[in-house]
């Protein structure tokens, strides 16, 4: 009777009289107030990023946007400089939770798994004069006033052209994957496709896509700052033409932000190192793109090359790396 009496309160009315003050057993609580002893342990309120942490991380990403081969150490010292007093290894795991490392040779860099297969790059001297010629990808962390999201996108290096793009909460390759498969099913298949070391991009279910379309795999290079240099300006142009003017606060905001952007960006905006054209009117007409990673120190390049056509310098130059 006097069980039936007690669960004419709520359930969390009865799990506040349990407490170590009471001078019972909390097994004997737990009997007594009629509440299963797991709801007593286990944390009911759900882990929330703090909004130091937040502020932290939106200051990492937007310095590393404008310095790229920023490590944790002089990531360090610039937060310092905005007042945040934060240690190496606490910007380190910042770092890594985000998807960034800076763009130098290092210890330990590479977010690649051990047991999956890496490629050579096969891009350096490549001349690249027709669309779905070459196709690249890459993960960018993007900050939300409420949390945090990581944008994927496929690009095509002779007209720059966003084949297609995903948003995500998480690092799982299922994102990749979809994005990758949506850009084969809207445009076709690229010769040769590029991307980084990490983990998304070498996972049987990235890569087994690729195979199974018959295309080469190309990947870049360990401290290679630049084999995926097209991928890195146009994260450079989301986030300062849209992402951090906006200000979004949830995923559904940026999927609708993203989406006008990528609208705009694809059939608008004109880029100077495609002769002030639009990548969709350079993919279509197949004329004014072109792109070439050449390496530094080569003693001459073949009179034939294509130069890299770099944007924001109103010509065409080559892109030494």
């Amino acid at each position: 009777m006097a069980q039936k009496k007690v669960r004419v309160f709520s359930t969390v009315t009865r799990q506040g009289w349990i407490g170590p003050e009471a001078g019972l057993s909390m097994a004997r609580q737990c009997a007594l107030a009629g509440v299963s002893r797991s709801t007593v342990y286990v944390k009911r309120t759900p882990s929330l990023v703090q909004e130091a942490e937040v502020e932290i991380r939106s200051l990492i990403d937007q310095e590393y946007t404008l310095h790229p081969f920023y490590g944790s150490r002089k990531m360090v010292v610039f937060l310092a400089s905005q007042g945040h007093q934060v240690n190496r290894k606490r910007v380190q795991r910042i770092m890594r939770t985000i998807c960034l490392a800076g763009m130098a040779p290092g210890p330990k860099t590479s977010q690649s798994h051990p047991e999956h297969r890496k490629y050579p790059y096969l891009l350096r001297g490549v001349a690249v004069v027709r669309p779905n010629q070459v196709w690249s990808t890459d993960i960018t962390y993007i900050r939300l006033s409420k949390g945090f999201a990581y944008l994927v996108a496929v690009i095509d290096w002779y007209s720059r052209r966003v084949l297609s793009w995903r948003i995500s909460n998480s690092m799982e390759a299922l994102f990749c994957v979809d994005c990758l498969e949506d850009a084969l099913r809207l445009h076709g298949r690229p010769e040769v496709f590029n991307s980084d070391q990490g983990t998304q991009f070498t996972s049987e279910s990235f890569t087994g896509v690729l195979h199974r379309e018959g295309v080469t795999i190309s990947m870049d290079g360990r401290g290679r700052a630049y084999d995926n240099i097209f991928v890195e300006r146009l994260w450079r142009s989301v986030k300062y033409e849209d992402i951090y003017l906006n200000g979004y606060s949830t995923m559904g905001e940026l999927h609708l932000g993203l989406t006008k952007y990528f609208d705009f960006y694809n059939s608008e905006r004109p880029h100077q190192a495609l002769e002030n054209q639009t990548p969709q009117s350079v993919y279509k007409s197949a004329s004014g793109g072109g792109a070439m990673i050449i390496e530094k120190f080569n003693k001459a390049a073949p009179e034939n090359d294509v130069p890299v056509m770099a944007e924001n310098q109103g010509s065409a130059v080559q892109l030494c790396v």
